[in-house]
């Protein structure tokens, strides 16, 4: 196994035991489109997938990593709320979603592709629903360090994406830090949460 599946392979054994993000709980409160359908985009090993299906939510998860569905097929195998699948953000059929979640993942978006992968998941989120997710700035070592590539933002681009959305929170964290498995890098990510204007 090469060094970076190798990382990924720690990064989802250390996943399997997190709970789910506060900030998921934080945007089922506010989902007002009257749609009770979520999307998680790059899922990873399932956690959000989990507390969502729990509320009632039915959820779509993908991922492209295959360990990663492979493991939240297993997981939520006798679960009929909860599909998950192997894709990409440019190629996933993105329905008509109350919450859509990209937390950590929007960072390994096709770069030449962003501006049209932005517009569909957009254009998925009803009126009323709740975008939540995170970007990578310039400043992060995974901007220009990363083994494949990512689709670092300035705060300016990140701001402008989200002209139809009223933004309910805005935090920059850029900082250095360590990863889920221990390897010291520079943060920089602009996490936010925003709601669907109509």
């Amino acid at each position: 196994m090469d060094n970076h599946a190798e990382k990924w392979k720690r990064y989802y054994e250390k996943s399997l035991a997190k709970p789910h993000a506060k900030r998921t709980e934080f945007a089922l409160s506010l989902n007002e489109s009257g749609l009770q359908i979520a999307v998680d985009c790059g899922c990873g090993t399932g956690s959000d997938i989990g507390y969502l299906s729990s509320q009632g939510y039915r959820v779509f998860g993908f991922d492209i990593n295959a360990e990663a569905v492979a493991i939240c097929r297993d997981r939520f195998s006798d679960d009929k709320l909860v599909e998950v699948s192997q894709d990409t953000f440019e190629n996933f059929s993105y329905p008509n979603a109350g919450v859509v979640i990209a937390g950590a993942s929007l960072f390994f978006a096709n770069p030449a592709e962003f501006k049209q992968t932005w517009q569909r998941i957009s254009d998925s989120i009803a009126e009323g629903g709740i975008f939540v997710g995170d970007f990578l700035g310039q400043s992060d070592s995974w901007a220009s360090e990363y083994p494949s590539q990512t689709t670092p933002l300035t705060q300016l681009e990140v701001e402008s994406l989200f002209e139809d959305f009223d933004v309910i929170r805005f935090h920059e964290r850029n900082e250095p830090g360590i990863t889920a498995i221990g390897i010291e890098k520079h943060w920089h990510i602009y996490s936010v949460i925003a709601v669907k204007r109509g």
